[in-house]
């Protein structure tokens, strides 16, 4: 078994960015600028957020936060959106997510300018992945494709189950996957027999949230492990959705949690800001 080590991953893209950041900066005088909007005083959401900034900053972004109260409203967030489109200096814009109850969380996603939407949440951006052509991808899915290409693992005609339908994290990953020619099942919550999908499966890559949900009895031996959820344990550690002592034992590679995908995640971020900002550096020319 060996471990897809994601931080070192992470680590070496950073390094990249961080010259090409350099290289932009001489050769055009731009930097790279990214907005985040935090809506609210979630603890995990405020973390997140932190860490990003602090990626920013060791790559050479600008970056800034528009932090705002829980009971804002849809009007203020719709206006800083439309304020940020328009600002030059902002190469990406994130809508940091869950949004409160009152906010239309898809229209608020909807109003991102496509060229600025380096989370790829936009129906533009889906809607170019889908169809294989050019476009911003989400981060996590992206980040996942990232890590088994340094590996040299080879999706193309492989069986991959995705364990988890939602828009951030399992459709992506599926649309990247078929992109890659993998044959590919997609599990949810009214999935039936579980076990019976994932025992066939090459790779499983699941992201739902829910603690030890992969079992050592429903990976096949040699299987390679993409472990996407976080979850806080009683005990107070960081866990994945994989019962990763006993699975470990049977898989090929698998990703810890922490230190797996997590950190590619802000890696791909930092990515797709810079190559917004390059796109934009070309159009200015």
């Amino acid at each position: 078994m060996q471990l897809l080590d994601g931080k070192a991953l992470s680590k070496k893209i950073e390094q990249k960015v961080t010259t090409q950041v350099e290289e932009l900066k001489n050769n055009t005088g731009l930097v790279p600028g990214l907005a985040v909007i935090l809506v609210g005083n979630d603890e995990a959401s405020s973390a997140y957020v932190n860490m990003k900034k602090k990626a920013c900053d060791r790559v050479g972004f600008y970056s800034v936060t528009h932090e705002m109260p829980a009971n804002i409203s849809q009007e203020t967030i719709e206006n800083t959106i439309q304020m940020m489109n328009n600002n030059p200096s902002i190469d990406g814009i994130l809508i940091q997510l869950p949004l409160p109850p009152q906010i239309d969380t898809t229209k608020i996603l909807e109003l991102v300018a496509p060229n600025k939407d380096v989370d790829g949440f936009h129906p533009y951006n889906v809607g170019r992945l889908t169809t294989g052509l050019d476009g911003f991808v989400p981060c996590t899915p992206l980040g996942v494709m990232e890590l088994l290409n340094e590996y040299n693992i080879d999706v193309k005609g492989k069986n991959c189950v995705v364990v988890g339908a939602s828009n951030i994290v399992g459709k992506p990953m599926a649309s990247l996957l078929l992109n890659a020619d993998a044959t590919v099942e997609i599990c949810h919550i009214f999935t039936d027999d579980l076990k019976k999908h994932t025992l066939n499966a090459d790779i499983i890559l699941v992201g739902v949230g829910v603690i030890n949900l992969i079992k050592e009895d429903m990976v096949k031996d040699g299987a390679i492990i993409i472990d996407i959820g976080i979850n806080r344990a009683e005990n107070g550690k960081l866990v994945g959705d994989v019962d990763f002592a006993n699975v470990s034992q049977k898989c090929s590679y698998i990703t810890p949690v922490p230190g797996g995908v997590g950190p590619m995640t802000i890696a791909m971020l930092l990515s797709n800001t810079l190559k917004s900002a390059q796109i934009n550096a070309k159009a200015k020319l």
